[in-house]
């Protein structure tokens, strides 16, 4: 605690009842930077696994546009197959030339990453922003599965 001397009280010495927040301010600022140098070595790789999803089923559309990925890294849209050079005519076709619809994209699970990406930016040159990803949907442990 800080004492100071009282001018009118000769000997006695006064108690400070204020707070000394330096101290705090110091350890605040410790903490911070020993939190800002753990936290980018706390991230760990983990294996990812896409193709299942226990999320909640989104609405469909009347007429959903699927483009599947196959395990040969050949497309198809809808049921039909479509070569890559002609894939961006090929999808205006069948939207109308709507850019703002969304395409739902399908691919196998032994499809590595890379080539995942390649389509998606064929799909991006092609000016198809809206892309969804499409997963088997699976249950939660402890919950039934709803009747539809």
């Amino acid at each position: 605690m800080a004492a100071r001397i009282r001018d009118n009280a000769g000997d006695e010495l006064e108690e400070s009842h204020e707070i000394n927040v330096t101290p705090f301010i110091d350890v605040m600022l410790v903490l911070l930077i020993i939190f800002m140098v753990a936290a980018p070595l706390a991230t760990v790789d983990i294996n990812v696994d896409l193709p299942a999803s226990t999320a909640a089923a989104a609405p469909r559309p009347d007429k959903p546009v699927y483009l599947t990925l196959k395990e040969d890294l050949s497309l198809a849209l809808g049921n039909e197959a479509v070569p890559r050079q002609t894939f961006g005519a090929v999808l205006d076709q069948q939207t109308g030339g709507d850019k703002e619809t969304r395409i739902f994209l399908r691919a196998d699970k032994v499809v590595g990453y890379g080539e995942l990406m390649e389509v998606m930016n064929l799909l991006r040159a092609s000016g198809y922003l809206k892309i969804a990803l499409v997963g088997i949907e699976t249950v939660p442990a402890g919950e039934a599965p709803q009747a539809q």
